[in-house]
């Protein structure tokens, strides 16, 4: 007989400076991160709400450019945690040439009223947007047009890995890849994505009312925000920003029209432009905007973006009813596209006032960085390793089981520390035909630490 006492062994990852290691026993945070209580708007659907390992899974796919026809473009391409997830270029570098329209910005993509996805909002669900690029000639090459394989060419080159084996069966419990189970992940991973340590936050918070000056922000900062939240004209005379850009989370307002920007990176008119980014994390610390503005790179800086606005250029078909002059009575002029009349002090004020909705976390916590060292390898996985104590009557001596649950007929490695710094090279443990990864030794090991580890093929 044995008696067995099971419990989880959860141990942290120690591994030379270019490892790069994913540790599923212990999983950044996702699915619980702390958010403001003054936040409302929260767009995770009730069919895929976030969870540590599905998130942890989305990044692995985000950052590998295996998911691009040629394995040289990666979601991250365009979408760089240094440039608050978008890209100093006007138009990012795809497989087959530069996009159509300007990268958009993912900070706080959860946090928006407007649930429709693309500039102009072709993506009903981020669900669903997260394998457009993917499925673009130009961008990743799966279009399964002009040549292109198409998305199930992707299907089975990632199922032949055997990491995604490992990490879609840790997630969904069988090795099985999907566009939906692809999609899910990626979601649970961009809507992670969050910043909220700001100085507006901290002003927020600590302000009697979210009206009043800030006791944190300059005189120029203040007169900013309150150019921001005020609507035009009258007494307050403000620039109205908050009407479409709506605080404290600054997502766009999901009925909007164009914003008076009609040029198109091809060349001619494009009025379909109805969504922005988050205004958050628009510049980094220093004032320097993360990449141009507007879906055609055409704002390099804040100042042309409120320029912009102070005289919007003409009144084309679409354009958003907040950026139009009052109608035009019998015998009067035509009507007119919006004046502020702003003045250069004015105007750097909101630029100023703009510049405190960054954050800082966002830019360099682990959970958002690239898991994959510079050859866009992972040394290997550790998997959560169950140790049971067995005691032999017959006198052999007691014994340890070790067990994990893997990928049918995979190989594994078994390390063992006596330290939890210095680790053997491992046996090779094979899965059962279940999954099932168990091995045995005797308790009188110098071992004290155990775990199973993926190490995938060179």
């Amino acid at each position: 007989m044995k008696t067995i006492l099971p419990f989880l062994l959860f141990l942290p990852v120690v591994s030379k400076a270019q490892d790069a290691v994913l540790d599923l026993t212990k999983l950044h945070s996702y699915a619980n991160q702390e958010v403001p209580a003054y936040l409302s708007p929260d767009n995770i659907p009730a069919t895929n709400r976030i969870s540590d390992i599905g998130a942890t899974l989305g990044r692995v796919l985000f950052y590998d450019k295996r998911l691009s026809n040629n394995s040289t473009v990666s979601c991250a391409s365009c979408h760089q945690q240094e440039n608050a997830f978008g890209d100093p270029a006007v138009a990012s570098q795809g497989v087959a040439g530069t996009t159509g329209r300007h990268s958009m910005r993912l900070i706080n993509a959860r946090f928006s009223a407007e649930r429709k996805f693309f500039w102009d909002e072709r993506a009903p669900t981020l669900e669903f947007q997260t394998t457009q690029p993917i499925q673009d000639h130009i961008e990743m090459g799966f279009s399964g047009a002009d040549g292109d394989p198409d998305l199930s060419a992707l299907g089975v080159r990632i199922s032949e890995l055997e990491l995604y084996q490992v990490l879609f069966t840790a997630v969904y419990g069988s090795p099985e890849i999907t566009e939906a189970r692809m999609q899910q992940a990626l979601a649970q991973f961009v809507r992670s994505i969050q910043s909220f340590d700001s100085k507006y936050d901290r002003g927020f918070v600590a302000a009697p009312n979210p009206n009043a000056d800030f006791a944190n922000f300059t005189e120029r900062e203040n007169q900013g925000k309150r150019l921001f939240m005020s609507p035009p004209g009258g007494a307050s005379g403000g620039a109205g920003c908050a009407a479409c850009h709506r605080a404290p989370t600054f997502d766009i307002d999901p009925n909007t029209g164009h914003n008076g920007v009609t040029g198109s990176l091809g060349g001619g008119q494009d009025l379909t432009n109805t969504r922005s980014p988050n205004l958050r994390d628009v510049v980094d610390a220093d004032g320097t905007p993360h990449g141009p503005f507007m879906h055609d790179g055409s704002k390099a800086t804040l100042l042309d973006v409120i320029n912009h606005y102070n005289a919007i250029p003409a009144v084309a078909p679409g354009l958003d009813r907040r950026l139009v002059g009052p109608p035009p009575r019998p015998g009067g002029p035509p009507q007119q596209a919006q004046r502020l009349n702003l003045s250069e002090i004015e105007k750097e004020s909101l630029v100023s006032f703009l510049g405190t909705l960054t954050g800082s976390s966002v830019y360099k916590d682990e959970k958002w960085a690239s898991p994959f060292d510079s050859s866009n390898d992972l040394s290997f996985v550790v998997l959560p390793t169950v140790v049971t104590f067995a005691t032999e009557l017959e006198g052999e001596g007691r014994k340890i089981i070790l067990g994990a649950g893997g990928v049918p007929r995979v190989r594994y490695l078994l390390r063992t520390s006596s330290d939890l710094e210095n680790w053997d090279e491992g046996i090779g443990v094979i899965a059962s035909n279940s999954g099932e990864l168990s091995h045995e030794m005797a308790a009188a090991s110098v071992a004290k630490f155990f775990r199973f580890v993926y190490a995938p093929p060179e």
